[in-house]
This record gives structure tokens, C-alpha cells and sequence, in this order.
């Protein structure tokens, strides 16, 4: 690495003509300056510069030398360059995950960031279970409810609520329901991956609280597939509003005990370095949040 530092010392004094004028643009000393090409010419056994009071000449050997070492320089100046264009621009690849749920929301989020900027490229990896990050070699992911412990960054999106919702066909076949404990008789539908069960902590509308434990009689590890078996009438789920929204608005799905009410479930953009973020991350997260601050069902 000192070779290679002594090396663009070096092109830089050819390319300002002078010690003095290199250490001015290196922020080093003339004599700092005029110590590391000696080095480079002891290492190397020639002599690179001619040197007098008024003026340096490059000798045979120091041109041949020169024309590498300011490849160099232009080398790392282009790099440099591409890292800035990186930060300020989105380009490349954006590797994104999110929950099978919410891949809907991704074309109308993410399609104008797209249109605008053509060097953007999408992949999109769409799965309900976790996905480590590095391994997988995300540069976003889409993440719903507590995170746990780790070094990623969160960054907070909005929220949504659970509603209990049944299809009309199963409201009509088992009747209203008045009150949580009316619940507990009833066949349901699950989500579920770590444990075998749900648990429903709900306040009322005079506060009061009633915690509920079911065992689903169906149970998935996808969330779309309960909310699509509860439109068809198999039983009550437990379905998040901005998935349930559109349903429950078209009449395919009913919100029971609407005035009880469920904590809410953060929806967090999750990225696997704290350091500067690349603008396509940047830009992708600012969409995403602006896209869910006017999507029904999601709460900022």
C-alpha cells in the first residue's frame, strides 16, 4: 500500500510541476513530498526527476514509470466518482424483500422512483419467513411487528391494526358476534410459524381488557392464504387493516366487535448497514413511506 501511495505522490508532482505545488494539493509537506519519490526511486533502483532550483524533468525512466502511476490517479478518481454518482443517484440493483402480503403494495410504491431514474433495477424476494439480510445480500427489507436484536437499521414506516374479520356467509350461518368470549367457541383460521396458537390482547370501548388464546383449526405460514380462506367462509382470522381493507370495503369480508381494539403492528423498512446509505436505499425507503401514509388502513 505505501507503493501505491508513493505512486500517486509521484504523479502528483508531475502533474502540478512541482514538490511545492504537490504538497499544496496533498496537504504535505514539500520535504514529506520530496522524501517519498526518493524512496520510490531507492526502491525501484532509477532516477524518476531531473531536479533543479527552478524545475523538475522527468527522466526516460520516469515517463514510462508516469504514464502507470496517472492510470492510477484516473483509476481512483473514477472510482471516487462512482461512489458520489452511487450516493446521489439511484442506480444498480435494489435487492428488496417483503412478506407475500405486501409484494401488492410494491408496483405503486416503488413504480414512480422506477419510471424516474431507468438505471434503477428491481428484484424483488417475496416470502413470509425472515430472511438473514447478508446472507441473502438484501438491500431493504420489509418487516411487520417487534424486531429482534441485531446490528441492521430499522426505520419506522407507519402501522397498522389487527381487525377480527369473517365472511358475510359465516356471519349468517354462526350469527353476530357481541363479545370476545363469543370467539372462543368458534373454528378459526391462523396465522402462525413459532407456536401453535394466537394471542389476542384487546381493549374495549370503556376500556376494559379481555385476553384471548385460540388454537386455529386451519393454520398457515402465509398470511394471504388465511385472509383468502376467511373470504371464503371457513371461519373468523385475525387479518391486518391495510390487507383487509379492500375486502371489507367490497363486503367480501365483515370486522367483528369493531369497537375492541387491537395493538398496533409497526411496518419497518430494515437495512443491513448502519453506514451511509446508497441513494437507491434512501429513495426506495422515502417512497415506501410516503405510499403508506396515504394507503387506507395504515396508521403514521
Amino acid at each position: 500500500m505505501d507503493d501505491l501511495r508513493r505512486m500517486a505522490i509521484f504523479a502528483t508532482v508531475v502533474q502540478h510541476g512541482s514538490m511545492s505545488g504537490a504538497a499544496r494539493a496533498l496537504g504535505m509537506s514539500p520535504s514529506a513530498v520530496s522524501q517519498q519519490v526518493r524512496q520510490l526511486e531507492t526502491d525501484g533502483g532509477v532516477t524518476l526527476l531531473h531536479r533543479s532550483t527552478r524545475q523538475l524533468a522527468l527522466t526516460e525512466a520516469g515517463e514510462r514509470f508516469h504514464e502507470h502511476c496517472a492510470a492510477l490517479l484516473r483509476a481512483a478518481a473514477q472510482a471516487r466518482a462512482e461512489l458520489q454518482h452511487t450516493r446521489e443517484a439511484p442506480v444498480g440493483l435494489l435487492r428488496l424483500s417483503a412478506p407475500v402480503g405486501f409484494a401488492r403494495h410494491i408496483a405503486p410504491a416503488l413504480g414512480p422512483l422506477l419510471a424516474q431514474h431507468p438505471a434503477l433495477r428491481l428484484h424483488l424476494l417475496v416470502d413470509d419467513a425472515p430472511i438473514d439480510l447478508i446472507q441473502a445480500r438484501i438491500d431493504l427489507a420489509i418487516r411487520f411487528g417487534p424486531l429482534p436484536d441485531s446490528s441492521w437499521v430499522a426505520r419506522r414506516l407507519g402501522a397498522l391494526r389487527w381487525w377480527i374479520c369473517a365472511s358475510p356467509a359465516w356471519i349468517a350461518a354462526h350469527g353476530p358476534v357481541a363479545h370476545p368470549d363469543a370467539l372462543l367457541g368458534h373454528a378459526w383460521l391462523g396465522f402462525v410459524r413459532e407456536r401453535p396458537w394466537l394471542r389476542l390482547d384487546m381493549t374495549g370501548p370503556d376500556g376494559a381488557a379481555r385476553e384471548l388464546r385460540i388454537e386455529p383449526r386451519l393454520s398457515s405460514n402465509n398470511q394471504l392464504s388465511i385472509q383468502q380462506m376467511c373470504a371464503a367462509g371457513l371461519g373468523p382470522a385475525l387479518l391486518g387493516s391495510a390487507d383487509a381493507h379492500d375486502d371489507v370495503a367490497a363486503g367480501h369480508l365483515v370486522r367483528l366487535l369493531p369497537e375492541w381494539t387491537l395493538p398496533a403492528l409497526d411496518i419497518s423498512a430494515v437495512t443491513p448497514q448502519r453506514d451511509t446509505q446508497p441513494a437507491k436505499v434512501r429513495l426506495a425507503v422515502q417512497a415506501l413511506q410516503a405510499y403508506l401514509q396515504n394507503l387506507a388502513g395504515v396508521e403514521s
